[in-house]
């Protein structure tokens, strides 16, 4: 037994069953053993891929995703993956070679300083200097991973520590059960439930907003709370399909391009009751500003999220299920109070999305979208990259539960959406996949159409191209005078030609007559695929709340 052959051990015991990950010198070790373990491996093309991979796996399925690299450039190429996870509380474990340890600190060949590098975008990073302390350094990284608020952590390994000799009983043996597992999830406060009934009672205009803490569990008790009332709710990006399918007083998604109708109530509101979200800029706006007649009544199992960016009056420092649980048997002790009448008010103040009119026989990148939407399966899972198809597929999601929409939400980082696909695809075999991504970050990620031929992985790919890097164009034609500077990208490539050049089959959609049949054809062709949307290419997401200001300030499509 060695160092590698312990690391896989212990991923066994976490139930480990796919590993993403690119190879290197100092990781050989630990290739050499996967070579005929039972644990997956799966060769992504690069290491941020294999990071967002195993995001997109963890995102969608619950279970911590694990990545692998080398030691330097490995490593380092997983930083913007692991910030990710770390913004929207996604549980990875990357593990990465080291150099020899006799090398640390000279500047070796490939060597970088990667626990002080992820130090400030980690829950935890660790540096295993013996072999022996391999089991139970795994086993506390996963602990963390997936304890509390959810989050990346990183495992550096050197060289001559995955080579060396071992007792077996140090490799196998349970490691002693950290701390932090045996911990107990927060509980909200008595007093703090019985004040947060008190103001739900006292209401009149109250709006709940669910947000990414739902992915943690809770979700019919969530939907059990807000019918009991009737109440207007609204969720963050992160949140999408929290809601009841059909819920009639779901308002939709809020913030920056949210739908009319969730930012006005909340705007509106007597009281916010905000759910497992920790109230971003992209939400609030202007924080000053933001939902002025509002008492606050915010739950979260991170205590350090309260009165960070909004004031609470009523904190509710626990962990959502348990936190829901004890509202509705605190409420259930009284009246409840009911909120129809505000509900259908609420809805009323929004209205059908707009969209840019950009002529009847070019095809617009909404309309492609509402197509998509329309043809697929109801259970189906769709990540997105980052931008402006982002926030139109966002604003037309309708997913069963939050698991079945992944986005890069908090960073905003393209090139997340395809390999995602990828993660989110061998955590569910069998399961529709889509990937939602954009001309500018699909060429970041453009090579792992070699991941998907070489495992047949059945993930779809809807490309909407608009020859621009689009959000930044939108930006820079709304608030920089159209000096369209470094966005166009009238110059790509012909998409259809290099999908089928790595063997994927491809289609083809520039004319809006065409859409629905071949939606279909995409969407019934086995396998996987990319259809390719030639879309217009100053089209405009709406509505849009300016960075920095509120839903007063909101704008609408131009007629």
């Amino acid at each position: 037994m060695n160092g590698a052959r312990a690391v896989l051990e212990a991923l066994e015991r976490e139930g480990v069953d796919i590993v993403f990950g690119y190879p290197g010198g100092a990781i050989m070790p630990l290739y050499d053993a996967l070579f005929e373990h039972p644990v997956r491996h799966v060769l992504c093309r690069h290491e941020a891929a294999a990071a967002f991979a195993a995001s997109g796996y963890a995102r969608t399925s619950g279970r911590v995703g694990v990545c692998c690299a080398t030691s330097g450039p490995g490593a380092t190429n997983l930083v913007t993956a692991l910030l990710d996870a770390m913004m929207d509380s996604v549980p990875v474990v990357a593990i990465t070679g080291q150099v020899r340890s006799e090398l640390m600190g000279t500047d070796g060949f490939q060597e970088a300083d990667v626990c002080a590098i992820t130090q400030a975008i980690t829950k935890r990073n660790f540096l295993v200097a013996d072999a022996s302390q391999i089991a139970a350094t795994l086993a506390e990284a996963f602990a963390v991973a997936r304890s509390g608020r959810p989050g990346p952590v990183l495992v550096d390994i050197p060289n001559d520590v995955l080579k060396a000799k071992l007792d077996d009983a140090l490799a196998v043996a349970p490691a002693t059960p950290p701390t932090r597992r045996a911990a107990a999830k927060p509980r909200p406060a008595e007093d703090a439930v019985r004040e947060a009934v008190a103001l739900i009672r006292s209401a009149r205009r109250p709006v709940a907003i669910i947000g990414g803490g739902i992915r943690a569990g809770g979700l019919e008790r969530y939907r059990a709370f807000v019918g009991m009332l009737g109440i207007p709710h609204a969720a963050t990006i992160m949140a999408l399909g929290a809601a009841a399918p059909n819920d009639p007083a779901f308002l939709g998604m809020l913030g920056m391009h949210g739908l009319k109708a969730a930012n006005k109530a909340v705007q509106r509101a007597d009281l916010l009751i905000a759910l497992g979200m920790r109230f971003d800029d992209r939400v609030t706006g202007k924080p000053d500003r933001f939902a002025r007649e509002a008492t606050v009544i915010h739950a979260d199992i991170d205590a350090t999220e309260f009165n960070k960016i909004i004031s609470a009056n009523v904190a509710l420092h626990g962990d959502l299920p348990e936190t829901l649980a004890a509202l509705t048997t605190e409420l259930q002790h009284g009246h409840v109070p009911r909120f129809d009448d505000w509900a259908m008010e609420a809805r009323l103040l929004g209205g059908p999305l707009p969209s840019d009119r950009v002529g009847e026989h070019i095809l617009s990148a909404t309309d492609a979208l509402d197509r998509f939407y329309d043809a697929i399966q109801p259970d189906a899972i769709i990540t997105t990259d980052v931008g402006q198809h982002q926030m139109w597929a966002a604003q037309r999601a309708r997913p069963q539960n939050p698991r079945k929409f992944a986005t890069s939400a908090g960073l905003g980082a393209m090139g997340f959406g395809f390999p995602a696909a990828i993660g989110a695809a061998f955590a569910h075999p069998g399961t529709a996949v889509y990937a939602v991504v954009g001309d500018g970050g699909f060429q970041m990620c453009l090579p792992e159409l070699a991941t998907l031929r070489r495992y047949d992985v059945p993930v779809k790919i809807v490309l909407i191209d608009n020859r621009n890097l689009g959000m930044v164009r939108q930006w820079q034609e709304l608030f920089f005078s159209e000096r369209y500077s470094a966005t166009n990208l009238a110059d790509n490539p012909d998409f259809a030609a290099i999908a089928r050049a790595y063997g994927i089959t491809a289609f083809s959609l520039s004319d809006p007559a065409d859409a629905a049949r071949v939606f279909a054809e995409f969407v019934a062709t086995p396998g996987p695929a990319l259809l390719h949307c030639a879309c217009h290419p100053t089209e405009n997401v709406w509505p849009m709340i300016p960075a920095g200001m509120t839903v007063d300030d909101l704008m609408e499509a131009r007629t």
